[in-house]
């Protein structure tokens, strides 16, 4: 675990650059690239990051229709960082800025329970399709 002095958060991703998006998706056969991360980032209805100084540690993403629902597809926190808090501080983020809404959905490995339901989700049945030679994401000119 690295020690750090102050974690910031901001959903504001104006300076926010793909060379910062380096450490994620650990375990990821097919991890999408630090550009398509960048794009990933923008093209949610919301997100908030995590910095330490100027390096972006932890990022989280909505989809939202901003009337009912939301969902939250990416939860990630560079490994050296996992332990402090950061990913939790990031998800009661998101449900602050949605809790007005009816749901806020994610799918996660039964492992990630726990963790979830320490942050109110409760497990739910649901159903997913997966193209994992997809799972690096469109190209980011090619996303809209």
């Amino acid at each position: 675990m690295t020690a750090t002095a102050t974690i910031t958060y901001t959903s504001d991703l104006a300076d926010v650059a793909a060379d910062q998006l380096v450490g994620f998706f650990e375990g990821w056969p097919t991890a999408p690239s630090p550009d398509t991360h960048l794009a990933i980032l923008l093209s949610s209805s919301y997100a908030v990051i995590a910095r330490d100084g100027s390096t972006v540690v932890g990022v989280v993403t909505a989809l939202s229709d901003g009337i009912l629902a939301a969902y939250v597809p990416l939860l990630e926190v560079r490994a050296d960082y996992r332990g402090q808090g950061i990913g939790s501080e990031l998800v009661r983020r998101v449900l602050a800025h949605f809790s007005d809404l009816y749901m806020v959905d994610l799918l996660c490995d039964s492992d990630l329970q726990p963790f979830y339901a320490r942050l109110g989700f409760e497990p739910a049945t649901g159903a997913a399709i997966r193209a994992y030679v997809n799972q690096a994401g469109r190209a980011p000119a090619a996303v809209r």
